[in-house]
């Protein structure tokens, strides 16, 4: 049986995407192609068949499947888009900042680095992140407002603080302010209500991680400059050849690839693509997806030459150019952005039928939430500390014990001591990513020191990403949360609490719903600027 597998697609002789896989994952992808060909995967989720992942799963999966057709249904908001992108830069509105979570971030985010458009995305709820937001030219700001929901309190925080900084300023905010959300949301009333500049409603019938084709991509990137009209010219150049049950779809091959129980953890590299961020993105899309009823597929957004990526119980994953010819033990994807946000959706929807679960809930997600606006309500005083090192209070939770330790540096070794051949590293920052980014550099180091998985967020965007994983995956992970009393708080317009207690409440609600799973956490916060260097020292050993 082969060890290698190389397919593609495109127009002509040109390719649009290219699927290879090699080595010992290749061998499970031979031995499902067949069966997934016909039993009619890949037509039937062309065809929105919702019955493809179970009983229990129909209901959800028959009003999230209109993703399959956004490269051709998006465009009817195109026009609209066209004129608001003009009236704006006529006005000298050039400054776009998104304000959303998820997958109303992580898309827009990708598509405007990639074409190297500037958009400030913020999806934090950190006081200093916030600040810096608001501390750009307000005038030029044009301020998208994006929750499928209409009710994400991140993203009405961020709203709100908006519109106070425009008053502030002596500028009308309704002029500055567009709207993305779902038809009937609050956010949909509120908006009709202030008489926003503009409104677009996404389709309801798609889910907010496979919403990136939809007006929760399209708009914040349009208004930034990306002609966006070519995401889905490349997604639809490809869409047909998806929705085929052959054994050539690259969408089963790297849906198979993904699956293979040998290798459940997916460690992502950019080596030769020029998707920049690309894999972050991919990490939502996965993790939330599959992470659920004890199973799930860990994606880790890593650098080339991962020490984790050459485990034997993972699939090297690697983002690489049309151009490149790879041979290596595990998976390299190329083509076009449009083409492999469709890509990656239909295999990730390939991957859930194999792994037997839904792709379209996530229970998990919110059961933090629910945690998070309790902690809000009552605002508690914080839990004592276990200890305190120079000026870093440490705290356990979980099956996680610190008896007889009073070192930062000793707490560290418990945890690793607690992390099973299987397991993995969770390294969860609440702190500005901006600022800090450098601590994300502790990825690598600790990989190398544990040879297992790490996967590093920052808080509170990865509570809508691997989030879910983390509770409702398999119970492997060992978890380390990194917080901050040190920055400066800020308010939030007619709202009880503040940023930094929404923050805080947000990191204590995820710890607490780990701790109810029973999952070591530790938990390091930090009383000054200065410590997150300490720390990341002694994280990078």
């Amino acid at each position: 049986m082969t060890t290698h597998i190389h397919t593609w697609v495109g127009v002509g002789d040109e390719a649009h995407i290219s699927v290879e896989v090699g080595g010992p994952v290749a061998q499970y992808v031979n031995e499902n192609l067949g069966t997934l060909v016909e039993d009619g995967v890949a037509s039937g989720i062309a065809a929105k068949d919702y019955t493809l992942w179970g009983e229990e799963a129909e209901a959800e999966s028959k009003i999230r499947l209109n993703w399959t057709e956004l490269h051709e249904s998006s465009r009817e908001i195109l026009p609209q888009l066209d004129q608001l992108s003009t009236e704006l830069l006529a006005e000298g509105k050039t400054r776009v900042v998104l304000c959303g979570m998820g997958g109303s971030s992580l898309g827009p985010e990708v598509i405007c680095a990639t074409y190297g458009k500037d958009l400030v995305t913020l999806d934090a709820t950190t006081p200093d992140q916030v600040r810096d937001a608001l501390a750009g030219d307000l005038a030029s700001t044009v301020v998208v407002v994006s929750s499928k929901s209409g009710g994400t309190v991140e993203t009405d925080s961020q709203r709100r603080a908006f519109v106070a900084a425009f008053e502030e300023a002596g500028l009308t905010p309704k002029e500055h302010i567009v709207v993305v959300t779902d038809p009937g949301s609050p956010l949909s009333e509120l908006a009709t209500e202030a008489d926003y500049r503009a409104m677009f409603y996404a389709d309801p019938n798609v889910g907010g991680r496979f919403s990136v084709l939809s007006a929760f991509g399209l708009v914040p990137s349009a208004l930034a400059g990306v002609p966006v009209y070519e995401l889905l010219d490349e997604a639809a150049a490809v869409a047909g050849s998806f929705a085929e049950d052959e054994v050539s779809n690259p969408a089963l091959v790297l849906g198979a690839a993904m699956a293979d129980p040998a290798r459940p953890t997916l460690v992502f590299s950019t080596q030769g693509s020029d998707l920049v961020g690309f894999a972050d993105w991919a990490e939502q899309l996965i993790a939330e997806s599959t992470g659920k009823s004890g199973k799930g597929i860990l994606p880790v957004v890593a650098e080339a030459d991962a020490p984790d990526a050459g485990l034997a119980n993972v699939t090297d994953t690697r983002l690489v150019s049309l151009d490149d010819e790879t041979d290596f033990d595990g998976v390299a994807v190329a083509g076009t952005l449009g083409g492999q946000f469709l890509l990656w959706e239909y295999a990730t929807s390939v991957a859930s039928r194999l792994l037997g679960i839904s792709p379209f809930d996530q229970p998990n997600v919110e059961s933090a939430k629910k945690a998070a606006r309790a902690l809000l309500d009552e605002l508690p005083e914080p839990s004592a500390p276990a200890f305190v090192d120079d000026g870093i209070e440490v705290r356990a939770s979980g099956s996680l014990s610190l008896d007889g330790i009073d070192t930062v540096a000793e707490a560290l070794v418990a945890l690793d001591s607690v992390l099973d051949n299987d397991g993995y590293v969770a390294v969860m920052a609440y702190l500005d990513r901006l600022r800090y980014a450098s601590l994300a550099d502790v990825r690598r180091g600790i990989a190398a020191r544990v040879a297992r998985p790490v996967t590093f967020g920052w808080g509170p965007r990865f509570l809508h990403s691997t989030g879910q994983l983390h509770k409702g995956g398999a119970p492997v992970g060992v978890f380390l949360q990194i917080t901050g009393t040190f920055a400066e708080d800020l308010a939030i317009p007619d709202r009880p609490f503040t940023f930094g207690q929404l923050v805080r409440a947000q990191a204590d609600g995820d710890a607490n719903v780990l701790a109810e799973h029973d999952l070591p956490v530790l938990r390091l916060n930090l009383t000054d600027a200065s410590q997150v260097e300490r720390v990341r020292t002694l994280l990078l050993g």
